[in-house]
């Protein structure tokens, strides 16, 4: 028989017992209501994407999934137009990771 841990609260997961459980984030596309998320916007698109150009996880954004996949989608559509880059300036200036000199 395995023993109970005791050591674990419902507190400690979502913020800890100090500050109460974390309030649950809600998807920005579904407040607004979006219809669909438009790859001509870039200034919308930027936002959800890091430092870096790499699509931001769900997690860390807080979209919802059926808004997610399409948020990639519009994401590499407007990669492949030029809107967006695939890379920031400062990462190819650089040489980025895995990059010859």
């Amino acid at each position: 028989m395995v023993e109970q841990r005791s050591d674990r609260t419902p507190g400690k997961r979502w913020g800890g017992a100090k500050y109460g459980p974390r309030r649950r984030r809600v998807c920005s596309f579904c407040v607004d209501k979006a219809a669909v998320i438009d790859y001509k916007e870039p200034v919308k698109l930027r936002r959800y994407i890091s430092d870096r150009g790499k699509i931001e996880p769900r997690r860390k954004t807080g979209v919802c999934a059926r808004h997610q996949r399409a948020l990639a989608v519009a994401i590499k559509r407007g990669r492949h137009l030029a809107l967006l880059p695939y890379v920031s300036a400062h990462v190819y200036n650089a040489g980025g990771v895995g990059m010859r000199s």
